[in-house]
C-alpha cells in the first residue's frame, strides 16, 4: 500500500513549525473538550460553565450589538422592508435613511453580490469622511481597503514586504500572535522589541533601535515596524511624544509603519486620548509621499463588538503609483471583503451624530459599554494586585489585563517535568479547577524569565465578582500548594 501522500512531515514547515496562534491554542482547546463534557455529563466538574477570557470576542461573552447598526443591517440585507408602511413604526428614522443612502451605492442593491476588490465606493467615502472628522485631516476613499476584519490586511501587507527569510518585521514583545503567526506563514523574520512593563509598557526608542540595527549586522533587511495603540495584549496608550518620536524613527530608517489601531474606541483613562497615526504625522507636517504608513481597523473591537460579521479596513498612504497597483493585485485575488462587514465599517465610521434620531438611544448604548468595561477593568486589575506573586499594569485602553506571575521555584519546576512554560502549566491548572480559560503571556512573548497571562475584561459585570472569588481561591491554592 502506498504511504499517505500527506503527512506531517511533508507539509509546508511555515505552517507546521513556526506557526502558532496561542490564543485559539492548547489551552482553549482543551476548554472546549471539557465544554463538551459539561454538556454529556452535567456536574461532572468543580464548576458549572466555561468562561472565555481568552479572546476579545465580546458578543460571546453576552455584549449586546449597537440596535442602529443592526437595523441599517436588516434593513439593507431585506431591501422590501423599506416599501413596507409599518416599518417607519419599528425603526428609526435615521436607520431608513442610512440604509438607503447605502443601497443606492450598491449596484443593484444587492448586498449577496461581489463588491469591487477594494469595497463598495460609496461605503469607502464614507470611512474616508469618518477617517477626516477623526483626524481633522483629509482622507481619501481610493486608499481605503475593506477586508474581512482587520487580519486579512496584516496578512496581505506581510505577504507584499517579505520576500525571503531576510526580510524582517519589527515587532513589539508582547505582541499579538497574528503578526508573529503573519511573518511566519510569508517566511519573514519577527526582529523583536520589548515593551518595558515597569514604564506601563513603554515604547522606547532606544530599544528600537538597537533592535533595529541587531537585526541588519545579522543580514536581516528590516521592511516595517508593527505598532499597537491601544495595545494587545498589554492595554496601554501612546501618548502623543512617544508616537512622533515613533514617526520620526520610521521615516529616518526607511520603515513602513503599520500601525494596528482596532482599540481605538477604548480608552479608559481620562489622562490620555487616541491618535491615530497619520493624524500624528500630518500634524508633525509629514505629506501622504514622505511617509508609508497603513492603518487598521476593525468593526469586531471598540463599543461594537462585531467579530463575526468580518469587517475592517486598512487605509494605505505613502505609496507610490506601481505599488498600489500591486497591492490592488494581491486584494483581487480575494474578489471582496464581505458587504455585511463592508457596511458595519461604514456606520463603525459615521455613527448617529447629535440631531439624528437614534442619537440618544446610541451614545446611551455606547457610554454604557465603555464605563462597563473601564469598570470591569478596574476591579480585574484591582484583584490581580491583591494577590501574592502577581503584578498588574494599569489597563489604560484595549479589552485585557496582562499581570505577571512571580510563581514559586517548585511550581517552575513541575511544568518543566511536564514540558510546558510555567505560565501555560498555570493557565491549564486554572481552567481544570476553575473553568476560566486565559492564555499564558508564553503565546505573546515576554521577557526571558518572566512569566504572564492575558485575561479580557469582556464577561458581563455581574460576573466579575464570581470571576475574581473563583480566581483568588484557585490563586491561593496554587501558591500553597507549590510554595517553596
Amino acid at each position: 500500500m502506498a504511504a499517505p501522500s500527506v503527512a506531517v512531515d511533508n507539509l509546508n514547515p511555515k505552517v507546521v513549525l513556526k506557526c502558532e496562534y496561542a490564543v485559539r491554542g492548547e489551552i482553549v482547546i482543551h476548554a472546549q473538550r471539557l465544554q463538551q463534557q459539561l454538556q454529556t455529563q452535567p456536574g461532572s466538574l468543580p464548576f458549572d460553565e466555561i468562561l472565555y477570557c481568552n479572546i476579545g470576542n465580546p458578543q460571546s461573552l453576552g455584549q449586546q450589538p449597537v440596535t442602529f447598526f443592526r437595523e441599517v443591517l436588516a434593513l439593507c440585507d431585506h431591501p422590501c422592508l423599506l416599501e413596507k408602511e409599518e416599518t417607519k413604526s419599528l425603526f428609526s428614522a435615521d436607520a431608513i435613511s442610512r440604509a438607503t443612502t447605502i443601497l443606492a451605492s450598491i449596484p443593484g442593491r444587492a448586498t449577496g453580490a461581489y463588491s469591487h476588490s477594494q469595497g463598495i465606493k460609496g461605503l469607502r467615502d464614507a470611512i474616508a469622511a469618518g477617517i477626516a472628522s477623526r483626524d481633522g485631516y483629509p482622507a481619501n476613499a481610493d486608499d481605503i481597503f475593506l477586508t474581512d476584519g482587520a487580519s486579512p490586511g496584516v496578512h496581505m501587507m506581510m505577504q507584499l514586504l517579505i520576500r525571503n527569510e531576510k526580510d524582517g518585521i519589527l515587532c513589539p514583545i508582547p505582541q499579538y500572535p497574528l503578526y508573529s503567526a503573519s511573518i511566519a506563514l510569508h517566511g519573514g523574520a519577527l526582529v523583536p522589541y520589548y515593551l518595558n512593563e515597569s514604564t506601563g509598557w513603554g515604547l522606547e526608542i532606544s530599544d528600537l533601535k538597537k533592535q533595529l540595527e541587531d537585526a541588519r549586522s545579522k543580514g536581516i533587511d528590516v521592511r516595517a515596524l508593527v505598532v499597537i495603540n491601544p495595545g494587545n495584549p498589554t492595554g496601554q496608550v501612546l501618548a502623543e511624544e512617544n508616537q512622533r518620536d515613533i514617526v520620526k524613527f520610521c521615516k529616518n530608517e526607511g520603515l513602513v509603519l503599520l500601525a494596528d489601531e482596532v482599540y481605538q474606541e477604548n480608552i479608559y483613562v481620562d489622562n490620555k486620548k487616541f491618535n491615530s497615526f497619520k493624524k500624528i504625522a500630518r500634524s508633525m507636517g509629514y505629506k501622504e509621499d514622505d511617509l508609508p504608513l497603513v492603518s487598521f481597523q476593525s468593526v469586531s473591537k471598540g463599543y461594537y463588538g462585531e467579530c463575526g460579521k468580518r469587517g475592517g479596513y486598512m487605509e494605505i498612504t505613502g505609496f507610490s503609483a506601481p505599488v498600489r497597483e500591486q497591492i490592488y493585485k494581491v486584494a483581487s485575488v480575494n474578489l471582496c471583503s464581505n458587504i455585511t462587514g463592508q457596511i458595519l465599517a461604514s456606520l463603525v465610521m459615521n455613527p448617529p451624530k447629535a440631531g439624528d434620531a437614534s442619537y440618544a438611544s446610541y451614545k446611551a448604548e455606547k457610554d454604557g459599554i465603555l464605563q462597563s468595561l473601564a469598570r470591569r477593568a478596574k476591579a480585574l486589575e484591582n484583584a490581580f494586585n491583591n494577590l501574592e506573586g502577581i503584578k498588574c499594569n494599569k489597563t489604560e485602553g484595549a479589552m485585557y489585563l496582562f499581570p505577571q506571575l512571580s510563581l514559586p521555584q517548585k511550581a517552575i519546576e513541575a511544568a518543566k517535568a511536564v514540558n510546558k512554560a510555567p505560565d501555560a502549566f498555570y493557565a491549564l491548572r486554572l481552567l481544570e479547577a476553575t473553568g476560566i480559560v486565559v492564555v499564558p503571556g508564553s503565546g505573546f512573548g515576554q521577557v526571558p524569565g518572566t512569566w504572564h497571562i492575558r485575561c479580557t475584561i469582556l464577561p458581563q459585570e455581574e460576573k466579575i465578582p464570581a470571576i475574581i472569588s473563583r480566581f483568588k481561591a484557585f490563586h491561593e491554592g496554587f501558591m500553597a500548594a507549590y510554595r517553596d
